[in-house]
């Protein structure tokens, strides 16, 4: 949905930029100039309030995405004594947020779905854990948090990021 969305705002400014850049190339070549001399181009009030008004909403959306979109968070559910949680690898981590308990075993199955090489491997410092992502693969991690805390997790290249929340 995020890719999409970020898709359709994409081609929504390259289609609008070709379309006035062409316009303003039109007009520019329909007067007589002069070699070497700069002359103002002017623009319909309603190609700068176009041009304005989606200025505004790719700020206001840069600003939700960075400031106000919350990261996905999950408890873990306990089965036989095991914490388990699976995390969808694909742009990211989801969920990026897990939540478990301290002393209990906790199995985290990455489901990796995204074929970008930053992702071919998960690495957990805290706890000394690099481990290899096969593509269209589940992998399970093990460890039990012994401490409450904060255990991050990120890609090979420390671009993506989770972190687990042992309580």
């Amino acid at each position: 949905m995020k890719k999409l969305l970020i898709s359709g705002i994409a081609s929504l400014g390259l289609v609008l930029g070709s379309t006035f850049g062409a316009m303003a190339e039109t007009m520019h070549s329909s007067e007589s100039a002069q070699a070497g001399q700069f002359h103002r181009i002017e623009q319909p009030i309603v190609n700068k309030a176009i041009v304005t008004i989606s200025g505004l909403g790719l700020i206001g959306l840069e600003l939700w995405w960075f400031l106000l979109s919350k990261p996905k968070s999950r408890k873990a559910t306990a089965q036989s004594g095991v914490q388990e949680v699976t995390v969808m690898v694909d742009g990211g981590y989801e969920p990026s947020q897990i939540v478990v308990q301290v002393g209990q075993l906790v199995r985290l199955k990455f489901d990796r779905k995204d074929p970008n090489s930053c992702l071919e491997e998960v690495r957990f410092p805290a706890l000394h854990i690099a481990q290899a992502l096969p593509l269209h693969h589940v992998t399970a991690i093990e460890f039990t948090p012994n401490q409450p805390g904060e255990y991050s997790f990120t890609c090979g290249m420390n671009m993506y990021r989770g972190v687990v929340r042992a309580e």
